[in-house]
């Protein structure tokens, strides 16, 4: 008996009230659009299913009308549990105005909350997310008045502090991958990776519930190699065929992956001289040979460009949450799609690796921080974003260094050589008093021996016991005028205050093929 169904058919197999889980990252990467489609069809045609269950690790959209915005549809959906927010700003609208519940946790926990329920275990104990505002002592990752249930408590083990996350079961998942055979194994031949697909059908399947998966093509039974297939065909419940589906948006449109085997040995072009590239590169030379680091979309995903120029990439491993290392990431929403990589493993397991402090040090982007070291990049103003898996990378990396911009909101500056000058400064500070939202704590990060740095293009600031200090400025800067009169709090000074290294300024590379033990 065949398992392929059509994309109606499938939407047609969700009743009123279900969970569903759905795969994906990004701009279109693992995204089973076809059956998001079908199943946003079926409710503007019937009013049915309602009042469903939407749970997502990752981001899915273009930040507009693409990825899970199409479910938006008022009595669709009664509560979403989402690691990131801002690709589907339709959905960030519903939640800022109370019309579902909403709930931001951890997308390293919602990947292994899967793994958790597919063990039949009631949910998940980690320490990841203590002090933060998931942390049920703060907001315990409600978003709006809506979002009644309380899904992460405290607990103690030892005496020791731990969150206990409550695992939801889906009653069906859409996942996606590259092909299936007939009985339903998927490869993910022409995916950027494999992301939590497997515990999301484990999942489902072991609670008694549906998995529908996207393929891009079918194959005769038994023609998918036994080790590459990622999902075993007895969890697979039914197959949509999605002729044509891309790993991400506009995929054929760039070269490095036309070919479909992620390799590339064409020249890649250095990125231009500009402060998001001054940035990358001083947060660059807080790498050593042989260290392991976790990067994250923003300012920091320039780095792994700047190791390719310096020809040092051999010599350090980039990792992201999404399972991958090594290589090189697409950037903005298209981070996670990595060419010239070395390898991949599931998500669930990575975030594992975050959490047992696997990493030597982290580059995240920060949308703010604060007087004590917090960091905020999930909620900001009126802008709903989401914390992706910003908190347990941050919070286990041994170091842990915040690339952005002093301010933001038409900032412009001019690169001169050895310095920087500010021509317009941009019109919203990054340094208040108090964060909005605290998604890196930086009192429990000192308390843990962990190291916080703070890289934009003008300032080098270090987190220290007293607080923030300023111990490093660009060239050009007036100290009082260029920094600190756009910062909402007094930094320290450091004795040692000193210039930014010149060589960040200057076109070329900075010669650093010889990297510091």
């Amino acid at each position: 008996m065949t398992k392929i169904i059509t994309a109606a058919r499938a939407a047609e197999m969700i009743e009123d009230r279900d969970t569903v889980a759905i795969s994906g990252n990004g701009a279109g990467m693992l995204e089973p659009s076809a059956l998001i489609g079908s199943l946003a069809e079926r409710f503007r045609a019937s009013s049915r299913p309602r009042d469903l269950t939407l749970i997502h690790a990752g981001g899915m959209g273009d930040r507009k009308n693409r990825g899970l915005s199409p479910l938006a549809q008022k009595g669709l959906l009664r509560r979403i549990i989402g690691g990131y927010w801002a690709t589907s700003p339709a959905l960030c609208q519903m939640a800022l105005q109370n019309e579902i519940a909403a709930y931001n946790l951890p997308m390293g926990v919602i990947s292994r909350l899967y793994r958790t329920a597919a063990a039949g275990l009631p949910g998940l104990i980690s320490r990841a997310g203590l002090h933060t505002f998931v942390d049920p002592r703060l907001s315990g990752g409600k978003l709006n008045p809506a979002a009644e249930a309380d899904l992460v408590r405290l607990t103690k083990i030892d005496s020791e502090e731990y969150l206990f996350y409550t695992a939801t079961v889906p009653d069906v998942c859409f996942i996606r991958a590259g092909a299936a055979d007939e009985n339903g194994y998927l490869s993910m031949d022409d995916e950027v990776a494999s992301f939590d697909v497997l515990d999301m059908a484990m999942a489902a399947h072991n609670r008694g519930g549906l998995v529908i998966a996207q393929v891009g093509r079918v194959l005769p039974a038994g023609s998918i190699h036994p080790e590459d297939a990622v999902v075993p065909g007895y969890l697979v419940d039914a197959l949509v065929v999605a002729e044509g589906q891309e790993p991400f948006y506009g995929a054929a449109a760039n070269p490095v992956f036309i070919s479909g085997d992620k390799r590339y040995t064409g020249a890649i072009e250095p990125l231009p001289l500009d402060q998001r590239k001054i940035i990358a590169r001083r947060a660059f030379q807080e790498l050593h040979p042989g260290s392991i680091a976790a990067v994250g979309v923003g300012v920091a995903d320039g780095i792994a460009y700047i190791a390719n120029e310096e020809g040092v990439d051999e010599q350090i491993t980039l990792i992201t949450d999404t399972g991958i290392s090594g290589g090189i990431s697409l950037r903005g929403d298209y981070f996670g799609a990595v060419f010239n990589h070395r390898a991949v493993i599931p998500m669930p397991a990575q975030f594992d690796f975050f959490e047992g402090g696997g990493a030597d040090l982290c580059f995240l982007g920060f949308g703010e921080f604060d007087a004590l070291g917090n960091v905020n990049v999930s909620r900001l103003g009126e802008q709903l974003v989401g914390v992706g898996g910003f908190i347990e990378i941050s919070q286990f990396s041994k170091k842990a260094v915040f690339c952005g911009t002093l301010t933001s909101g038409g900032l412009q500056t001019k690169i001169t050589e050895g310095g920087l000058q500010i021509v317009r400064e941009g019109k919203f500070r990054k340094c208040p008093a108090r964060v909005a939202e605290i998604g890196y704590n930086g009192e429990f990060a000192q308390a843990e021996g962990r190291t916080t740095l703070f890289i934009t293009e003008r300032a080098v600031f270090r987190l220290s016991d007293s607080g923030i200090t300023l111990c490093e400025y660009a060239a050009g800067m007036d100290i009082e005028k260029d920094i600190l009169a756009n910062m909402d709090f007094q930094p320290g000074i450091s004795p040692q205050l000193k210039e930014m290294d010149r060589r960040l300024f200057f076109q070329g590379n900075m010669g650093l093929q010889n990297m510091r033990g």
